[in-house]
């Protein structure tokens, strides 16, 4: 069973979602909250395999409850789900350390989908969101020079990174250590000229590294 917990300040519509992934094979929901500070909190005590977290929220809003989940719960996936297209919340989530991104018009079989993708470790974003993401790549492509290549260990980093594993994850899915695999990020960041996971993300959207609607 994938155990879900659900953050939104919209009470009707959480209890909409936990009544759903209820009623699905494979899926619980272990915990319900309605700001961001609650759950955290929440969380912690659950520990559950996917958290749905709103970004509008009262107390604390959905992306620094996103930030302190990572560094407190690591080992759980956070989908965001929110009505928020724009690219300062797609930026901001992701950088905080989202692994997956749908907007609330999503349907019930997308919102499943999702749910079982971040879970396995990949990460999934809406469409829409994507397609936002790319443009800003590509208006970065036409005002720096191309990347250079990553060598396949680099590569294989990079996706990692991208599909929001730490460096603990990665160092034990590649039998390395974590000394190596902080060296080979910091060779990667230098090589990409990038400074953190979000610019990794996006890099390993362009090269079609980590699957971005789920298909």
């Amino acid at each position: 069973m994938i155990r879900v917990a659900i953050v939104d300040d919209q009470r009707l519509l959480a209890d909409g979602l936990a009544r759903m992934i209820g009623a699905r094979p494979g899926t619980e929901v272990v915990g319900c909250a309605h700001d961001g500070e609650s759950g955290v909190q929440m969380c912690l005590e659950v520990k559950p395999d996917v958290v749905l977290m709103d970004i509008s929220m009262p107390i604390m809003n959905g992306v620094e409850a996103t930030r302190r989940l990572r560094d407190l719960l690591p080992e759980a996936k956070v989908l965001i789900l929110t009505v928020h297209a724009d690219d300062m919340h797609v930026f901001q989530g992701i950088k905080a350390g989202a692994t997956g991104y749908l907007l609330k018009d999503c349907t019930p079989e997308d919102l499943s989908r999702a749910i079982e993708t971040v879970h396995a470790g990949d990460t999934i974003m809406a469409p829409e969101i994507a397609r936002k993401m790319l443009l800003a790549f590509e208006q970065a492509d036409k005002e720096e020079p191309s990347a250079p290549t990553l060598t396949e260990r680099e590569t294989e980093i990079v996706t990692a990174l991208a599909r929001g594993a730490g460096n603990k994850q990665i160092a034990r899915s590649l039998n390395i250590s974590e000394k190596t695999v902080r060296n080979h990020v910091s060779n990667i960041y230098k090589k990409l000229h990038i400074y953190d996971r979000t610019q990794a993300v996006l890099y390993a959207i362009r090269e079609g590294l980590v699957d971005v609607d789920g298909t």
